[in-house]
Order: structure tokens, then sequence, then C-alpha cells
């Protein structure tokens, strides 16, 4: 049964700079613990172990990691984008219809990347040129990785859920808490137990599946629209088609620019360990600006989706261009922190001087031009929020996967150096974000007249 619009729904009727700040910042916190657990299991194990294990944990086996949870959450965008829609729009029977296809869906991708990826794990690493000094203990972390990951599927499309219906607090609580409970189970584990790479890798598995039961737990007690009730957990298959239909561009968008971060990082393995472990802390800082844009995409996207869905158009347009700004300006803050603190920023994670230099130097290559980016992840948010994927995800994997793809086989042997291969990343984001303005544009004013036209 539909109901009513809520007149308390602030994402639809409020200010909108207030209310993007509202719903921005818990999720950016969330986002950035998320980050941390892998970052904490680095830094633990470079500090406690040496730096083969950081290479280990945030080289090869990050990246293989990132892939797979990354193509997940490309596809739970799809049933974002589906309840807030239905949310919007308070449809309180097909909300509850995603709510239960949507867990039984991540329930069986859990279990389906489970096993292959636990056999898999030594033929991946060996594709990507893994030094052999690295893949015993690379293929122990991405083992036992693979091994929770069911866990970590349930964690991204329940709190997914609770953000597409405009609660963005409590996924972040949860995270607090499993955040906290990873860092003491790494000093246990690493420190303690002297388990190594392993201990770090059991760490994030049990941290995890405490923020999947705590998530589940208050989707199970809801007292809105929405409850996920466990006897109900199934799919349903025009639900399902929706948000595949929405999802899997953005999953099959993820696979393909993280596996052009996998071919960088092959390239990057050949330099050796102090380059691959520099690449790997550059990696975890560089995930700051990640995590702000990231934070502003997820917000346009259930922003614009909970506006289409009730019908308020006017309010689409103007909400992105206020988040354009907002990203602009944190980018360019971001950018300013990081070149002005990067020598003691590395030493967080190393007390290896070549590996630090190595890693700065990186850093003052990549981090000015990352404003650039801000417009691929905010217009891409904006445009999934009004049910458009397909050309944005062809936009993205032409911008940033194929042309860098490209660039790897063709420039970097004419030239093998580092300069080169970190050179692909600003040219790939400026010519994604131009196509990106470019449709962006065309789409709006299409939508716009049609809007007249009803």
């Amino acid at each position: 049964m539909k109901r009513q619009i809520n007149a308390g729904n602030q994402i639809t009727e409020g200010v909108i700079w207030k209310q993007l700040l509202f719903f921005f910042f818990p999720i950016l916190l969330g986002i950035f613990f998320q980050q941390f657990y892998n970052t904490i299991d680095m830094v633990i194990v470079g500090r406690f172990v040496g730096k083969e294990a950081l290479a280990s944990v945030g080289g090869s086996a990050g990246q293989i990691a990132n892939l797979v949870i990354g193509f997940f959450a490309g596809l739970s965008t799809g049933a974002g984008v589906v309840i807030s829609q239905y949310y919007g729009a308070r449809d309180s029977r097909s909300l509850n219809d995603s709510l239960h296809t949507a867990y039984a869906f991540s329930i069986a991708g859990g279990i389906l990347f489970m096993i292959p990826g636990i056999l898999c794990s030594p033929a991946l690493l060996r594709r990507m040129n893994t030094s052999p000094e690295l893949m015993a203990s690379s293929e122990v972390y991405l083992r036992i990785y693979f091994a929770g990951i069911v866990f970590m599927f349930i964690y991204n499309i329940g709190s997914g859920i609770l953000r597409a219906t405009g609660d963005s607090r409590r996924p972040l609580y949860y995270l607090i808490i499993c955040c906290i409970l990873n860092i003491i189970l790494d000093l246990v584990m690493v420190v303690v137990f002297h388990l190594g790479v392993a201990g770090a890798a059991i760490a994030t598995v049990l941290a995890q599946a405490v923020s999947a039961v705590l998530v589940t737990a208050a989707l199970m007690r809801s007292s809105d629209i929405y409850q996920l009730q466990l006897h109900k957990i199934r799919i349903h298959r025009r639900v399902l088609k929706s948000q595949l239909y929405l999802g899997l561009p953005g999953g099959f968008q993820s696979v393909m620019y993280s596996l052009s971060n996998i071919i960088i990082q092959a390239f990057i393995n050949v330099f050796g360990t102090d380059t691959t472990a520099a690449w790997a802390a550059y990696g975890k800082l560089d995930a700051v600006f990640w995590m702000i844009s990231s934070a502003f995409g997820m917000s346009i996207t259930t922003f614009v989706g909970q506006n289409y869905g009730a019908g308020r158009h006017d309010r689409i347009r103007k909400s992105t261009r206020i988040c354009l700004l907002m990203d602009l300006g944190t980018s360019i803050f971001v950018s300013a922190f990081l070149i002005l603190f990067r020598m003691p920023l590395f030493r967080i994670f190393t007390d290896d001087q070549n590996v630090i230099r190595t890693g700065a130097y990186m850093l003052k290559l990549i981090t000015p031009t990352y404003a650039v980016f801000v417009f691929v992840e905010v217009l891409a948010g904006a445009l999934r929020g009004i049910s458009d994927v397909m050309i944005p995800t062809f936009l993205t994997l032409f911008g940033t996967c194929l042309l860098r793809i490209a660039w790897m086989f063709i420039a970097v042997p004419k030239n093998p150096c580092i300069e080169m291969i970190i050179i692909a990343y600003p040219i790939t984001w400026t010519m994604t974000a131009i196509l990106y303005i470019i449709y962006y544009q065309y789409k709006m004013k299409r939508f716009e007249r049609k809007k007249r036209e009803l």
C-alpha cells in the first residue's frame, strides 16, 4: 500500500545545504571507519612485523579484496537507489520487498564469492607479479579475508539500506564500535600472540562479523515503514530485476576501475618491495580524499533519489550544484593538507626512509589533481539518483578504465618509470570529468524539457 509523503522528510523539504551536510558527515565518518579497518591492519603489521608485512596487507592482496568488495558495493547501489525512491514515495510494500531481496542477494553473493576466492588466491597473486618474498603472507591474508566476506557483504547492504532511507547515523555508530574492536583484536593477535598477517586478517573478519550483526538487528527493530524479518528474506524477481538494472553497471564499473588499479599494482610490483610498500602506504593516505568525495557521491544519490521519488524535481539540479561546490572546496583543502604533512604522515606506517621518500614523491605527483575527479563522483551520483546508470557507466569505463589500461600497456613500456605510471591518473580523471560535464548538462536539459511537457 502506498502512503502519503511524510511532511517530516527533511531530504525532500529542508534547506538543501544543511540537509546535505547533516547526511554527509555521518556517511563520511562511516567510510572513514570502514577504511580504518585495513589501515589499522597495515599500521600494526608495518610497525610490529615489518615492511614485507605492510606490502602484503596493502599491496596485491589489498587490491584483490578491494575489487571484490567494490563489485558488490556497486551492485548494492542499485538496491539503494530503488529503496530511496520507494521511501521517498512512501510505498511500504515495494520498499519491504526490496529490503528482503537485497538481503537475500547479499547472503547468496557472499557465499558465491567465498569459495572461489579461497581457492584462487594463489593464482590471482601470481598474476599480479607479487614478489616471491610476499607470496606466502599475501596468500594467508587474502584467504582469511575471503573466508569472512559474507559478513562484509551483509554489512554493506544493511548500512546501504539505512542510508537510503535517510539514516546515516546508525551505520556510523556500528562502525565506530567495530573499529575499536578491530584495533583491540589486531593488537592481541599481532602483538600478543605474534600471528602476523594472519592475525590482522582474523581481527578484521571478526570485527566485520559484529558489524553485520548490529546492522541486521537495527533493521529488524525498525518502527518505520520498513522492517527486516528473517523468515521473509527471499528473492522477489520483479524487484531484483530493477536492482540489478541499476546495480550491475555500477558493479561492473567498480570491477573495471579496480582492475585498472590491479594492473597498475602489477607494474608497481616490478620496482621491488620498497616501492610496493610506499604505494600501499600512499593508498591509505590517498583514501582520505576518496572517502570525502565518495561520501558526497553517496549523499547526492540518496538526496536526488528521494526527491525524484517524491516528485520534487526542482530540488535535483540545485542540490547537485551545491554538492559540487562543497566537494570542490574540501578536495582543495585535503590536497593542501596531504602535501604539507606528507613526510610525518608516511612515518605513521614505517620508519624505512626509502619507503617514506618514495611514497612522499608519489603523493606530490597525484594529489594536486584531486579536484578534477570531484565532477565524476558527484555528477555520477546525481545521475544514479534519477535511475540513469548506463551512459555514466560507459563514460567511467572509457575514461578511467580503458584509457588507463591502454596507457599502462602502450605509454609506460616506452619509458618504464614511476612518473609514467602515476601520470595515468590525472590524465584519465580529466578526460572523464569533461565527458561527465557534457553529458550531465545534456541530460538535465532533456529531463527538464520532458517535465515541462507533462
